[in-house]
C-alpha cells in the first residue's frame, strides 16, 4: 500500500485545491449584482444569432471540418510512430525500417502543415465576409434609430459597437470555433488510440479529467465576468475620448487640461483593474490545467515506469518501453488541447461579451417606423398643416401645447420666439425626426404618419444652424453620393447661393480637402456650402434654422441674397433670432411657451403692437446700440 502513497498526496492536493474553488465559487454566486456579472443574453442565444450570418457560408466550413480531420492524423499517429522506433532501437536495430518509419512521419507531419495553412486562408476570407455584414447590418441599425434615441446614446459606445466588438466576434470565427472543433476530434482520437494501447493506463488519465471539467466550469465564471468588466472600461473610455477630443477647444480655453486628466487617469486605472482581474483568471486557470497534465505525466512515470523496472504488468497488462513512451506523448497532446482551452476560453468569453454588446443595440426597436399601410410620395406641392398638435421629450412636459397652422405651396413661413418656445421642435416634427403624441400633420393634405419617412424626409432640405462637414472634398460634401450630376451642375448651385465668392479663390476648386466637420472653413463658408447641398438635391420644401447666428456681417450679406433666390425655389420654412432676415416672408408665427400667440406678416404683426413688436423693437434698439458702439470705436 505504502507504494501507492506518491500519488494519494497528489490526489489529496488537487482534492483541496477543488474544495477551495468550489467554496470561491460558491462565494460569489449569490453575489452576480453587486461584482458586475449580470448577462442579459444565455450563451444559447447568441450562439444561435451569430450562427445565422455563419450559415450562408455553411460549405466552407464543412470544407474546412474536412481538413481538420486530415490534419489531426499527425496528432494520432506521431506517438505511435515515436513508440514503433524506440521498439526498434532497443530490438535489432536496421536502418530499412528506420527509414521507412522516419519517412511516413515527415509524410504526415508535411500533410499536417498543409492542412493547417489552408485552413487559416479559407477561415480568414469566410471571418472577414462575416463581419463585414455584421458591421453593415449594425451600421444600417444604428441609422435606423431616430434622433431621439441617437441622443440618448454615446457616439463612442457606437464606435466601440461597430469596431472594437466586432474585431473580437471575427477572432471567434476566425480562430475560435474551428480549433475548438479541433482540439475536441484531437481528445477524442488520442483517447481512442491510448485506449487500443493500454486501457489499464487511460483509466489512470481519465482520472483527472473531472477535475479539468471541474476548473472549467469553475473559472468559467471568473472569466465571464472579468470580460464584460474589460468590455465595459473600455466603452467607457473610448466615450469618455470621442466626447472629450470632439471639445477639447472648450478644455483649452477654459484651462481645464488637468481636471480632464485626472478624469481620464481614473477610468483608464479602472480598465487596468479590469485587464489585472482578466489576468489573473487566466494566470490561476491555466497552471491549474498545467497542474493535471504534469501530475497524470509523474502517475505515469510512477506506475509505469515501477511496473517496467520490476517486469510486471499494470493492471493486467504487460508495459513496454514503447508504450511508456507513447503514453507520455499521448498525454501531453490529450492535456494540450485542454490547455489551450484556457486561451480559447478567453477568446470566446470575449466574443461573446461582445456579441451581446452588439446584439443589444440591434435589439433597439426604432421609435420611429412606417406604418405597414404607408405610402411613397412622388412629389409634393409643399402644402403644410399642423392641426391641434402636442409634443413633449419628457412625458407630460408638454414642448408644444395645440399647435395650428397652415402653410400654402411656394410659401415662405417663419417662426420667431424665445429660446425653447418651441420653433425648432415644429421643423423636427415636419420631417419626422421625433414622433408627436397627439395632433396630425398633414403635408399636401396626407397624414405624414401615412408616409413612408425616408420617402418624406427626400422632399425636404435641411439646412441647420450647426452645419456639419464630413472630411474629404467640397464636392463629396454637397453631393453627399448623389450620382449622375456634373460638376458644372455642382457649380452653377454654389453660384446660385454665392458659395462660389470662396470656392473660386481656392486653389483646388471644388477639390478643396475638407477636413474634420469643416474646421479648416468659417461658420459662413460652412453654411453656404449646405445650402448648396440643399439645393443639388432639389427639394420642395427648405427648412433653414438660424441660418445668420454667429455669421459676419460680409457673409450674412451674401447669405441674405442666397435666402431671397432660395424663397422663389419652393416652400421654405424659418426659425430666425434676427427678425431683419424674415421681413419678406408671407407669414411669421410668433411662438411662446410651445403656443401661437401671433401670426401674420411684418407689417401687419408691427401694427398690432404685440409680442412680435416688442421683439423687433428691443432687437433694433440693440442693433442701433452696437452700430453706434462700433462707429465710437472706430473714431478713437
Amino acid at each position: 500500500m505504502h507504494d501507492y502513497y506518491p500519488i494519494l498526496l497528489g490526489g489529496a492536493i488537487i482534492g483541496v485545491i477543488s474544495i477551495v474553488l468550489i467554496i470561491a465559487y460558491a462565494s460569489i454566486k449569490d453575489k452576480k449584482q453587486a461584482i458586475g456579472f449580470d448577462r442579459h443574453m444565455k450563451d444559447g442565444e447568441i450562439v444561435r444569432r451569430l450562427l445565422r450570418y455563419a450559415k450562408p457560408y455553411a460549405g466552407s466550413f464543412i470544407f474546412v471540418g474536412f481538413i481538420v480531420l486530415v490534419g489531426i492524423a499527425y496528432d494520432i499517429a506521431s506517438p505511435m510512430i515515436i513508440g514503433r522506433i524506440t521498439e526498434l532501437i532497443k530490438g535489432e536495430f536496421e536502418l530499412p525500417p528506420l527509414f521507412r518509419l522516419v519517412a511516413i512521419y515527415a509524410s504526415i507531419l508535411i500533410v499536417s502543415m498543409i492542412c493547417t495553412y489552408v485552413q487559416a486562408v479559407t477561415l480568414q476570407r469566410v471571418g472577414q465576409k462575416i463581419i463585414s455584414g455584421m458591421r453593415e447590418d449594425l451600421f444600417t441599425h444604428i441609422e435606423s434609430l431616430s434622433h431621439e434615441q441617437m441622443n440618448s446614446i454615446p457616439v463612442g459606445k457606437l464606435v466601440t459597437r461597430t469596431t472594437n466588438d466586432t474585431n473580437a466576434i471575427s477572432l471567434m470565427f476566425t480562430t475560435l470555433l474551428v480549433n475548438l472543433v479541433k482540439n475536441m476530434f484531437v481528445i477524442v482520437g488520442v483517447l481512442a488510440a491510448m485506449l487500443a494501447l493500454n486501457y489499464e493506463l487511460t483509466l489512470m488519465v481519465l482520472c483527472f479529467v473531472p477535475f479539468v471539467v471541474l476548473f472549467t466550469v469553475i473559472f468559467r465564471k471568473f472569466a465571464r465576468r472579468a470580460y464584460r468588466k474589460v468590455k465595459d472600461r473600455t466603452t467607457d473610455i473610448n466615450t469618455y475620448l470621442s466626447e472629450n477630443l470632439s471639445g477639447i477647444k472648450i478644455t483649452q480655453i477654459f484651462n481645464r487640461e488637468g481636471e480632464k486628466l485626472r478624469d481620464f487617469s481614473e477610468k483608464s486605472r479602472g480598465l487596468g483593474k479590469a485587464k489585472r482581474e482578466q489576468i489573473t483568471v487566466f494566470g490561476i486557470f491555466r497552471p491549474l490545467v498545467y497542474m493535471l497534465y504534469i501530475s497524470s505525466v509523474l502517475a505515469l512515470f510512477y506506475l509505469g515506469g515501477k511496473g517496467y523496472l520490476d517486469g510486471t504488468s499494470f493492471l493486467g497488462q504487460t508495459l513496454k518501453a514503447s508504450t511508456i513512451v507513447s503514453f507520455y506523448m499521448y498525454i501531453n497532446k490529450f492535456f494540450r488541447p485542454i490547455q489551450e482551452l484556457a486561451e480559447q476560453f478567453n477568446w470566446l468569453q470575449s466574443a461573446f461579451a461582445s456579441a451581446e454588446k452588439v446584439f443589444t443595440i440591434m435589439d433597439i426597436e426604432p421609435a420611429l417606423t412606417d406604418a405597414p399601410d404607408a405610402i411613397e410620395l412622388d412629389t409634393v406641392r409643399g402644402e403644410i398643416e399642423f392641426r391641434d398638435v402636442w409634443f413633449s421629450y419628457i412625458p407630460d412636459e408638454w414642448v408644444l401645447k395645440g399647435v395650428s397652422f397652415h402653410v400654402m405651396p411656394d410659401q415662405t413661413v417663419a417662426f420667431v420666439g424665445a429660446t425653447g418656445s418651441g420653433k425648432a421642435t415644429i421643423l423636427s416634427l415636419i420631417c419626422r425626426n421625433y414622433e408627436f403624441q397627439k395632433g396630425e400633420i398633414l403635408i399636401d393634405g396626407i397624414d405624414i404618419r401615412k408616409i413612408k419617412a425616408q420617402s418624406l424626409r427626400k422632399h425636404f432640405g435641411q439646412m441647420l444652424q450647426d452645419v456639419f462637414l464630413f472630411s474629404g472634398t467640397i464636392r463629396s460634401n454637397i453631393l453627399l453620393d448623389k450620382d449622375g450630376v456634373s460638376d458644372e451642375e455642382v457649380m452653377e448651385a454654389c453660384r446660385y447661393v454665392n458659395a462660389d465668392h470662396f470656392i473660386d479663390r481656392l486653389e483646388n476648386g471644388l477639390d478643396e480637402i475638407v477636413r474634420e466637420r469643416g474646421n479648416n472653413f468659417s461658420a459662413g463658408q460652412r453654411q453656404l456650402l449646405s445650402f448648396a447641398r440643399t439645393l443639388i438635391h432639389r427639394p420642395e420644401v427648405m427648412i433653414l434654422d438660424e441660418a445668420t447666428a454667429n455669421i459676419d456681417t460680409e457673409t450674412e450679406v451674401l447669405i441674405q441674397d442666397s435666402l431671397e433666390k432660395m424663397m422663389n425655389i419652393g416652400t421654405m420654412l424659418i426659425v430666425a433670432h434676427r427678425l431683419s432676415t424674415i421681413q419678406h416672408a408671407d407669414n411669421i408665427i410668433v411662438l411662446s411657451k410651445g403656443e401661437i400667440v401671433e401670426q401674420g406678416s411684418h407689417h401687419e404683426l408691427l401694427a398690432k403692437r404685440g409680442k412680435y413688436y416688442a421683439l423687433y423693437t428691443l432687437q433694433f434698439e440693440k442693433e442701433k446700440e452696437k452700430e453706434k458702439q462700433q462707429l465710437s470705436r472706430a473714431k478713437n
